[in-house]
């Protein structure tokens, strides 16, 4: 606990060519080894991409995509008085659900063959936002999980 008071909560900056927050928390989650130019380049390329295929608006279908992949129930492991651990289901806020959402679609896409990550990403976007892909698949699981333990919930 600081003592000086809380610190106060700092917004998203947005990106230079959409001036939109959610393509640069994407951006932040994409970048390694503090590359943001090649980071940006890769969603770009991976917008261009999704403008092609589906001739909408790419940051609809981004923003659908997230939407989708958003789960809004998770499990947490939670160690009883005997020391046997437990999944217990715990709700998710919309911030923790949506960098949840933005870290599996990249994980999902990183894991599709393919030739460079902006194709795999864009392919990965568009089907998350139809209702398919890697990222809805690892949802769906992350749901059924907190299902079968919703008889643990009193364990929060």
């Amino acid at each position: 606990m600081s003592r000086r008071g809380t610190a106060e909560k700092r917004t998203a900056k947005s990106d230079p060519i959409f001036r939109n927050r959610l393509v640069n928390m994407v951006v932040n989650r994409i970048m390694k080894d503090g590359k943001k130019s090649l980071a940006y380049q890769i969603l770009y390329r991976a917008v261009k991409k999704i403008q092609q295929k589906t001739e909408t608006n790419p940051l609809l279908v981004l923003r659908q995509a997230i939407r989708r992949v958003t789960p809004n129930i998770g499990v947490r492991t939670r160690r009883n008085k005997k020391g046997s651990t437990r999944k217990v289901p715990i709700e998710i806020g919309s911030k923790q659900g949506r960098a949840l959402a933005i870290r599996w679609l990249l994980e999902a896409s990183q894991k599709r063959p393919g030739r460079n990550m902006a194709f795999k990403l864009s392919s990965e976007l568009v089907d998350a936002a139809k209702g398919s892909g890697g990222a809805i698949r690892k949802k769906e699981a992350t749901h059924r999980m907190a299902e079968a333990n919703r008889a643990l919930a009193h364990f929060r």
